[in-house]
């Protein structure tokens, strides 16, 4: 899925190339595709696209007192379209401007869990994003570590939840765990001062990275691509210390870790009912 550096640099390009761009029509190709009844798209019909923004892992094209909120969830991407086919591929919405190409709303795969939410420019604190916590870049190690307190859980889960910190996900997750030298079973309550202070700074070392190799891009990155220490490295040696990156594996997910930079050389059963390092 895709998370707040390849969110950013997408908002980023979509700004440069569609700013001041009057929308003319919204296309639901499905009705799956558009989430809310009101306000009614035709709202920003003729009006030019101000900016396109993100908050979390949600894209934000504000057409003045409208804006469109997209998820892409885990397969969807925001496209160029040039071609504007009347059946595109995986098409799930379409906005066309009265100039130049559209943008294509695409999901692979058949959940259709991506989507589009007409929202009030006035009511963007409501749903589809009234539930996410602070943007993972505004946390200090003072919040961070009253957060942590606030809700003792594991390390990993809490930088996954978005009602906890928005803009990360599992890919940032294994990678703050490692920059910050610490097991991604850790408790939050067991954190303190210290361990939150390593976590922000591993959050702003991991997501500068991220968005320094997204914005080289034309286009947004798929997992496999996106540069990292231990994400996607499972059975290769560590970057850091050559101790080889092992994993605990779930059904929907894998928690990638070094043993030697972050369980003191423990290697975590790969089962999900095992005894973790607490």
């Amino acid at each position: 899925m895709p998370e707040l550096p390849e969110v950013q640099a997408h908002a980023e390009r979509l700004r440069e190339r569609f700013r001041g761009a009057a929308l003319q029509k919204f296309v639901p190709f499905n009705f799956t595709a558009l989430k809310t009844a009101s306000p009614r798209p035709d709202e920003a019909y003729g009006k030019p696209l101000l900016s396109v923004g993100r908050r979390g892992k949600y894209l934000l094209l504000d057409f003045g007192g409208v804006h469109f909120v997209i998820h892409l969830m885990q397969g969807g991407r925001l496209l160029v379209d040039d071609k504007q086919s009347p059946k595109p591929r995986n098409g799930q919405a379409r906005f066309v401007f009265t100039d130049g190409p559209a943008l294509l709303l695409t999901e692979a795969g058949k959940e259709r869990r991506a989507g589009v939410w007409c929202v009030a420019t006035t009511d963007l604190a409501g749903p589809p994003m009234h539930r996410l916590g602070p943007e993972a870049l505004e946390f200090t190690p003072p919040s961070l570590a009253q957060a942590f307190a606030a809700d003792n859980m594991r390390l990993h889960g809490f930088l996954r939840n978005q009602h906890k910190i928005a803009g990360l996900g599992r890919m940032l997750a294994n990678e703050v765990c490692h920059r910050a030298g610490l097991s991604p079973f850790a408790m939050t309550s067991k954190l303190g001062i210290d361990g939150a202070t390593k976590v922000v700074d591993a959050i702003h070392a991991t997501v500068d990275e991220g968005l320094a190799y997204e914005r080289t891009r034309t286009d947004m990155s798929s997992s496999a691509e996106r540069p990292g220490r231990v994400h996607g490295r499972v059975g290769e040696p560590c970057p850091v210390c050559s101790d080889i990156i092992r994993a605990v594996s779930y059904s929907g997910y894998t928690v990638a870790y070094c043993p030697n930079c972050q369980t003191g050389g423990k290697v975590l059963a790969d089962n999900t009912t095992s005894k973790f390092l607490k």
